[in-house]
């Protein structure tokens, strides 16, 4: 779990297949309720907005994001830690968006909001903010 400048309490998995990508897949919020449908149309115009970035639905309706680095290329502790503070920057920067559609997010959050941030989230994105400045 990783806290952004903004989000807090970010799961990250990361998933490599060595010839194809390392995939950085995010539990972005909890499960949506059956009424989701602004929800949904904002997740497809994240889509648009933010080339390298996919969001969608998980089979249990959690809204989840994906990125992804190409394993070919070399994969080493940067290329990890740019994927990395590529999906905090990204949830920093859809952030306000997301607790105003996602009323299980905005308690949750509520919650995590009361204890100190974990400094890691926060200093990786500070470590490659020149390759993720583009999403500040």
């Amino acid at each position: 779990m990783l806290d952004g400048r903004k989000r807090r309490g970010l799961r990250v998995t990361l998933i490599l297949d060595p010839q194809v990508a390392l995939i950085a897949w995010v539990h972005l919020a909890p499960p949506l309720s059956d009424n989701f449908r602004k929800t949904y149309r904002q997740l497809l115009r994240w889509n648009d907005e933010l080339p390298f970035a996919k969001f969608a639905l998980s089979e249990d309706d959690r809204p989840i994001l994906t990125a992804e680095t190409p394993a070919p290329a070399g994969l080493d502790r940067d290329a990890v830690g740019t994927l990395v503070a590529r999906v905090l920057a990204i949830c920093d920067l859809v952030h306000d968006e997301s607790m105003k559609l996602m009323g299980e997010l905005r308690r949750r959050h509520a919650v995590a909001a009361a204890s100190e941030p974990d400094p890691a989230g926060v200093a990786l994105l500070e470590r490659y903010a020149a390759d993720v400045g583009d999403l500040s």
